[in-house]
């Protein structure tokens, strides 16, 4: 089905703006831009850059926003007999962003935020990659087990964003340790309980 151009034009300035602000970012740093100076980079108005984001912080963490509808779309390809853990582990790692950029953005976190504060929105991010999760166990036929659903998406969602959070507060940043980090944490998830 095809989506309403309204909602194209709407993602189109959201990835504008996502590169205006790590072009800046990178070359001067978080508080050395300012929202008005992403808005020209990208085109758009300062009004339109507030309908879109919340503050120049928020960009700091759009590409995970953004970023749970490759997941989504990942997981739903994925065949509906395939063990769960499988089928996530292919989908994170069907991941279609520039590894360079996310590494770069992942030290600007750090530099920029303090760990309290990137931990409180791996947390929103992780609820939201639960919920995918539990959307795609409903469409596999499991909707009438909801504690089971939502047990085994939390989990799993939990191990991955574990495996994250480590990866993010720790001094190695690499996307080799981070997903060595991520197929850990599944195969301790697929072993059982310690």
């Amino acid at each position: 089905m095809p989506r309403p151009p309204q909602t194209v034009r709407s993602e189109r300035t959201r990835e504008a703006l996502q590169q205006a602000a790590l072009v800046r970012f990178l070359a001067q740093g978080v508080e050395g831009t300012t929202a008005e100076e992403i808005a020209a980079d990208a085109g758009v108005s300062l009004r339109t850059f507030y309908r879109h984001f919340t503050s120049k912080h928020e960009l700091l963490f759009a590409d995970y926003d953004a970023g749970l509808h490759w997941f989504r779309t990942a997981l739903a390809g994925r065949p509906a007999d395939e063990p769960v853990l499988v089928a996530v582990q292919a989908a994170i790692f069907a991941f279609p962003y520039d590894f360079g950029a996310v590494t770069k953005i992942a030290a600007l976190r750090e530099q920029e935020l303090d760990a309290d504060r990137i931990v409180s929105h791996i947390r929103q991010v992780e609820a939201d990659f639960a919920d995918a999760i539990a959307e795609h166990l409903a469409r596999r036929g499991g909707s009438d087990d909801r504690l089971r659903i939502a047990v085994t998406s939390r989990t799993i969602a939990a191990a991955v964003f574990g495996a994250m959070e480590v990866w993010m507060l720790g001094a190695e940043r690499s996307l080799a340790d981070l997903a060595r980090m991520c197929h850990q944490a599944l195969d301790q998830l697929a072993a059982g309980p310690v």
